[in-house]
């Protein structure tokens, strides 16, 4: 029994290192929906790092005096729309790809070389012991190369709605470094988007809405994770044989 026991402690240890913290909140979760991630704070996280862009010179601010309006101010007394680190706006995301792509290749090539000196320092005056261990021929090659290839690539994508994201940096241009996350979960699966990228203050429009089209740097992913997403991907031991196996 305790040799038993050791086993199963040894085959728990072994199974823990290749599935790693995943495989045990699988299986401590076993029967209960997938639970949401909480609210973080974007700059906060490990890898978060500040965004880098060239800049233009400063321009220094021109006011109007004896003036109520304001240079680039959309509402009479004040501008709603995002502008500072902290704020929201909404990004609608539309995204409609569609790619067909077909190519073939084939290419053939064939070499042969024959210097035409039959009597390889004179192997044939010599005799017979000499022709048994001199060649005929002084150089004679030939070689043979073929490779055919072809591939095809049939894509469509339409995704369309809409997420709140949070100015986390202004750049020195005025321009705002915006990210967003959203999760919804539908019985036992969770749908996430995540959208990030850098948005200029003028694109955004009066009711604080920008399209995804027109955010620069821009990172969109749309995935899920549960019982269905689970069911979809290959096990860990076909994935790690898809890497290893060359054939």
């Amino acid at each position: 029994m305790p040799a038993l026991l050791l086993r199963a402690v040894a085959l728990a240890c072994l199974s823990a290192t290749l599935g790693g913290c995943a495989t045990w909140d699988r299986l401590r979760n076993v029967g209960e929906p997938p639970k949401l991630s909480e609210i973080e704070n974007p700059v906060a996280q490990a890898g978060y790092k500040p965004v880098q862009m060239p800049m233009p010179a400063p321009q220094p601010a021109v006011y109007n005096p004896n003036s109520l309006w304001r240079n680039g101010s959309r509402a009479f007394f004040k501008d709603q729309r995002a502008h500072q680190v902290g704020d929201i706006l909404t990004v609608k995301v539309k995204i409609t790809d569609k790619a067909e792509i077909e190519n073939a290749t084939k290419r053939q090539r064939i070499n042969k070389e024959d210097s035409g000196v039959t009597d390889f320092i004179g192997s044939k005056t010599i005799g017979a012991p000499a022709r048994a261990i001199l060649p005929g021929r002084i150089l004679t090659a030939d070689s043979t190369a073929s490779s055919e290839g072809q591939g095809s690539v049939n894509r469509s994508e339409q995704l369309q709605t809409n997420v709140a994201a949070v100015v986390t940096q202004v750049l020195p241009n005025g321009n705002l470094v915006v990210e967003g996350k959203q999760e919804v979960r539908v019985n036992f699966e969770v749908r996430e988007l995540i959208v990030a990228g850098i948005v200029r203050p003028e694109d955004i429009e009066s009711d604080n809405t920008i399209d995804s089209t027109k955010i620069a740097q821009a990172r969109i992913a749309y995935g899920g994770r549960g019982q269905i997403t689970d069911v979809q991907q290959p096990r860990y031991g076909q994935q790690v044989l898809d890497i290893l196996l060359p054939f």
